[in-house]
């Protein structure tokens, strides 16, 4: 063989491999890869959330005195009990008689009064008998001015142009100062903070407060510590898709209560919910857990109670809370019908009784249990727009996963409205979720609701 030949084989050869060297290494570029490098507790598949203000929850305002409802909160439907801070409250430019649970004075100690450390333990012991679980509320942006910290390693807090230690910039936040994240020494000490509770009391979790205050590689850190000592939920005090890639479970859905806020109040129609679920569906993983209510600790405090907020649109409301994609949550005090703006610094105890809001939570609380379609994240079923006759005012989905399914209709106005639907989706034979009813659907149904009505029926 001439040498020319072969050179010419030689170099054919040579551009023939890297070809394939190339088409296979670029083709994996185009691979897809999971965002989501977490794994959900598998006991938040289908679970519900209880805000507990352990100030407010009993008159004696303790551990103690909580743990007796806890019969209570399980016959309910509860799942997971999300409690408000339980540090030492700081004394130095405190707000009120009490001071703000999120003013923390010492990371590491309970507040005594609420109790003690073996009072929280046996909360937390009494709760996992019931098949319940517990989170605490984690304050990592800031501190008490008098936080020991302070004054071992200042040089651990942010400081304004004067060099002087400062709160969160322009919030009406006095009575703390904020960390600075760029110190390792800070983010060892409270990821080794974080990392006791779990251990020594045995919490399955955190609510994370203002989280995006926080820096995201800091949180991706402490979820990967904290799930080597045991599965924990992770809930985020932001609304973000990048807190759900390694860190946490949970985002606040505070877009989903502003929209609601607006067709409530006459400012929008049903078409603000689908900027939100599109949104939702779209620029969210399907594993991201939002979380859903009509009230916490801040809007039952500074924006209104919810019968102030939601009038007579509470109902309809606090049922698409449950049944439509989401986590739902309920604060204390709602399934009492709560009609009080509770004080945020002062003691201002729960005035408890039977209510129908609770009669409607437990029902709902039941269906979101026993119904795969209607379980969190990617363990249910996507919300699939059903077209109605009256479009601006009246939502209407169904949701399915495996042979379970659930077709919902919100009448989302002031308004009688009375509709049928243009898609065969709903089709088929339902029983009403809450009166037990057996219904039929077929191409010609027609569906009247009064103003603020709604309907959710299953299969």
């Amino acid at each position: 063989m001439n040498s020319f030949l072969q050179k010419s084989l030689l170099i054919l050869t040579l551009c023939v491999l890297t070809a394939c060297t190339q088409t296979t290494s670029t083709s994996h570029v185009y691979e897809p890869k999971p965002y989501v490098k977490i794994t959900h507790p598998d006991w938040s598949k289908n679970a519900v959330m209880y805000q507990l203000n352990t100030r407010q929850f009993t008159p004696e305002g303790t551990f103690n005195a909580a743990k007796k409802q806890l019969p209570r909160l399980k016959e309910l439907g509860v799942d997971i009990i999300w409690l408000m801070p339980v540090h030492p409250i700081g004394e130095e430019n405190r707000k009120g008689t009490l001071g703000s649970p999120y003013s923390v004075k010492d990371y590491r100690k309970v507040n005594p009064e609420l109790g003690t450390l073996d009072d929280l333990k046996t909360f937390v012991s009494e709760a996992h008998n019931m098949g319940m679980y517990v989170i605490l509320d984690w304050v990592a942006n800031h501190s008490a001015w008098d936080n020991w910290l302070r004054y071992e390693h200042p040089d651990w807090y942010e400081r304004d142009y004067q060099g002087q230690f400062r709160p969160t910039p322009w919030w009406d936040w006095s009575d703390i100062i904020d960390f600075d994240y760029s110190k390792p020494a800070l983010r060892e000490y409270m990821t080794e903070s974080m990392k006791f509770w779990v251990k020594e009391v045995g919490v399955d979790g955190y609510r994370c407060d203002v989280a995006g205050f926080v820096p995201v590689d800091f949180w991706n850190n402490v979820r990967r510590e904290l799930d080597e000592i045991k599965p924990v939920l992770m809930l985020a005090e932001w609304e973000s898709r990048d807190l759900h890639a390694e860190a946490f479970d949970m985002t606040y859905a505070w877009s989903w209560s502003e929209h609601m806020h607006k067709i409530v109040n006459g400012h929008a129609d049903v078409s603000a919910l689908f900027v939100y679920y599109s949104w939702n569906e779209s620029a969210f993983p399907v594993e991201a857990y939002r979380l859903v209510g009509v009230a916490n600790h801040d809007s039952n405090a500074w924006e209104g109670t919810m019968f102030e907020t939601y009038g007579d649109a509470l109902e309809a409301v606090i049922t698409l809370s449950v049944v439509g994609e989401g986590f739902p949550m309920i604060y204390n005090g709602q399934e009492a019908g709560n009609d009080r703006r509770l004080a945020f610094f002062e003691r201002d105890p729960i005035k408890w009784q039977p209510h129908p809001i609770g009669d409607l939570y437990k029902s709902l609380f039941a269906l979101k249990h026993r119904n795969e379609a209607l379980w969190n994240g990617q363990f249910g079923g996507r919300m699939v727009h059903v077209p109605n006759t009256a479009p601006k005012h009246v939502l209407s989905f169904v949701r399915a996963k495996g042979d379970e399914k659930v077709f919902a209709v919100f009448n989302l106005s002031k308004e009688p409205q009375t509709v049928n639907f243009k898609e065969p989706l709903f089709i088929g034979e339902y029983k009403e979720a809450l009166s037990g009813k057996t219904v039929n659907f077929t191409n010609d149904t027609t569906l009247s609701l009064p103003a603020w009505g709604f309907k959710v029926f299953e299969k």
